[in-house]
C-alpha cells in the first residue's frame, strides 16, 4: 500500500531527522533524487536546456541544487527567481556549476520557458495554500504551453498550487508530468484534483521513515493489498459459506439496474445472489442471470419481500429502485436489520429525505456510495465544492451520517466514521463514465460485504480498485458499456490474487 502523511506530521518528522544529520543533508538528498529523475527523463543531459522555477523556500533550494547537478553534467540551466528572495546556497551552487539566475521579470524568461527541454517546478512547497499568485501564475501558464509543445515538467515534492493535505486546487497551479516527492507521499498527490496535476509520482527516500510517528492521513491500496483481502474458496466451501447477497434493485421502469447489480455481485464471487424487485425487473434478470434467486416485491407489503427473500449475509439496495413510499419501505426494512447494508443511487435520494433510517442496530455497518451530486443532497452542499474538496466532504459525511462513505469520481475516496486514514483509489478510467457503471459497483461491493470482507471501508476500497481495474481491462482505450465491466471482473480478480500470491 502507498501511505500518505499530513503536512504537520511531515514537518515533525523532518525536524526530528534534521537533529540527527549534518546541516543541509536533507536538501542534498532531495536534490540528488530529483536530479537523478531528471537525468533519466532527459536521456541525454549534455546540451539539454533546463529551466528551474525557484521560490523562496526549501523547495526552491532543492530545485536549484538539482539544477546545479544538471549544469555540472553539461546542461544549460536557467533558474527563474519567482519570489522576493532565493535560496542562497542553491543559487551559489548553480552559479558555480555554470548555470544562470534571472528575475521573473527578465525579458528572456518567456523564450527560456518555451525553449526548455525540461522544467523543474520549485515555486512552492508543502506549506503552500491557495492558487498561485503573480508572477507565478503567468509562469505556470507558460509552463503548461511549453509542456504541450514537448517540454517535460517535473515538480519538486508536489506541484505548486496544489494543497498537500487535500489535493484542492484553488487557482493557477503547475501541471507536472512527474512529481518527485520526498520522504513520504502527500495526500494531495493521490486525490483529485491535485492528483491530476501530479502526473507520475516518484518517492525519494531521504531517511524520513523512522521519524514518521503519526498514522498516515491517506492510503492507496495496491494490487497485492486487494488480492490479500479477497476470500478464497476452500475444499469445504459451498454457496452459503461463500456469501449470500440480497439485492434490492430495479423497478418496472428501470430493469437494467437490477441486471447490472446482480451481475456485478455474481462475477465478484458471491456464492448466491437473492434479488427482490418488481415483477418486470425479475423477469428480465431471469433471462440474464438464471443463477439468481428471485423474489417479486408485492406492492401491498413491500417490506415483507425482505423477509421472504431468504437468508443473506449483506444487502445492496437502491439502484433503479425508485424514490417513492415503496422504496422507502424497502430501504427502511433492510436498514432495520443487523446486517451490513450498502445503499446507492435511488436509495441515497430516499436517505436524503429520511436520514432517520440511518439509525441502525448497534454494530450494523452501513456503506453508501454516492457521486458528488448525491452527496450534495445528503449534506445540503454544493456539488462543485465537493469535487474541489473531496477529502473534506467525505470525512464530513462519514462523521455526520455515521456511515462509511465511498465518494465516486476520478479519484474514489473512502472514509469511515472512525478516526482512520481515508482510502483512495485511482485505478479507474474515464471510460467508466457510462450508464450503469455505478450499479455494477454496488453489486460488486455488496458481494464483498456478503463474503465477509470487513470493515466496510475495506470492502469499499477493494471494490473500487477492482471496478476500476475491470474498467481498464474492458476499455483498452475504447468505449465500453457497464456489462463489459462485469465481463472483465474475473480477470481483474485473477490479477490481484496473483499479485497477492507473489508478494
Amino acid at each position: 500500500m502507498r501511505q500518505a502523511h499530513a503536512v504537520a506530521d511531515v514537518r515533525s518528522a523532518e525536524h526530528a531527522l534534521m537533529a540527527t544529520v549534518p546541516d543541509g543533508a536533507l536538501m542534498r538528498r532531495a536534490a540528488a533524487g530529483l536530479a537523478a529523475t531528471c537525468v533519466r527523463l532527459l536521456g541525454r543531459v549534455y546540451g539539454s536546456r533546463v529551466l528551474v522555477l525557484s521560490g523562496t523556500g526549501d523547495n526552491g533550494g532543492d530545485a536549484l541544487y538539482a539544477g546545479a547537478r544538471l549544469a555540472s553534467r553539461g546542461a544549460r540551466v536557467t533558474a527563474v527567481q519567482v519570489g522576493s528572495r532565493v535560496h542562497a546556497g542553491g543559487a551559489g551552487a548553480l552559479a558555480e556549476a555554470g548555470g544562470r539566475l534571472v528575475a521573473a521579470s527578465d525579458r528572456t524568461v518567456p523564450a527560456a520557458i518555451a525553449d526548455a527541454d525540461l522544467i523543474i517546478d520549485g515555486i512552492l512547497g508543502i506549506g503552500g495554500r491557495g492558487g498561485l499568485r503573480e508572477p507565478a501564475a503567468t509562469l505556470a501558464d507558460r509552463t503548461r504551453r511549453a509542456s504541450a509543445d514537448g517540454a517535460i515538467v517535473v515538480a519538486t515534492d508536489l506541484p505548486s498550487g496544489v494543497d498537500a493535505d487535500t489535493g484542492a486546487v484553488a487557482g493557477a497551479a503547475i501541471a507536472a508530468d512527474v512529481t518527485v516527492t520526498f520522504g513520504t507521499v502527500k495526500p494531495g498527490l493521490l486525490i483529485d484534483p491535485g492528483a491530476s496535476y501530479a502526473g507520475t509520482v516518484e518517492l525519494v527516500d531521504i531517511g524520513l521513515g523512522p521519524h514518521l510517528r503519526a498514522a498516515p492521513a491517506a492510503i492507496a491500496l495496491q494490487s497485492a493489498d486487494v488480492g490479500a483481502m479477497l476470500p478464497q474458496p476452500g475444499a469445504e466451501s459451498n454457496k452459503y459459506r461463500r456469501g449470500v447477497l440480497g439485492v434490492l434493485a430495479g423497478s418496472e421502469k428501470y430493469t437494467g439496474a437490477a441486471v447490472l447489480s446482480v451481475g456485478g455481485a455474481i462475477r465478484a464471487g458471491a456464492g448466491m445472489v437473492r434479488l427482490a424487485s418488481a415483477r418486470h425487473a425479475v423477469e428480465v434478470v431471469r433471462q440474464h442471470w438464471p443463477e439468481a434467486v428471485l423474489t417479486v416485491v408485492d406492492s401491498g407489503d413491500p417490506a415483507a419481500a425482505v423477509d421472504s427473500a431468504g437468508r443473506v449475509q449483506a444487502w445492496a439496495a437502491g439502484p433503479g429502485l425508485g424514490t417513492g413510499d415503496e422504496a422507502r419501505a424497502l430501504i427502511g426494512a433492510v436498514l432495520a436489520t443487523s446486517l451490513p447494508v450498502l445503499v446507492d443511487a435511488d436509495g441515497l435520494t430516499v436517505l436524503a429525505a429520511h436520514k432517520d433510517l440511518l439509525t441502525r442496530p448497534a454494530g450494523a455497518e452501513t456503506l453508501i456510495t454516492p457521486h458528488a451530486g448525491e452527496l450534495a443532497r445528503l449534506l445540503n452542499a454544493n456539488p462543485d465544492d465537493i469535487e474541489a474538496h473531496r477529502v473534506d466532504y467525505v470525512r464530513r459525511a462519514a462523521a455526520e451520517l455515521g456511515v462509511t462513505v465511498l465518494l465516486k469520481g476520478s479519484t474514489t475516496v473512502v472514509a469511515s466514521p472512525k478516526d482512520e486514514p481515508v482510502l483512495v483509489n485511482a485505478t479507474g478510467t474515464p471510460w467508466l463514465a457510462t450508464a450503469g457503471s455505478g450499479d455494477v459497483l454496488s453489486g460488486l461491493a455488496g458481494a464483498l460485504l456478503a463474503q465477509g470482507v470487513r470493515p466496510a471501508r475495506s470492502a469499499a476500497a477493494a471494490a473500487a480498485f477492482l471496478h476500476g481495474l475491470a474498467g481498464r481491462l474492458a476499455a483498452r482505450d475504447a468505449p465500453i458499456g457497464a456489462a463489459d465491466i462485469i465481463t472483465a471482473l474475473p480477470e481483474a480478480i485473477r490479477l490481484v490474487s496473483a499479485a497477492a500470491t507473489a508478494a
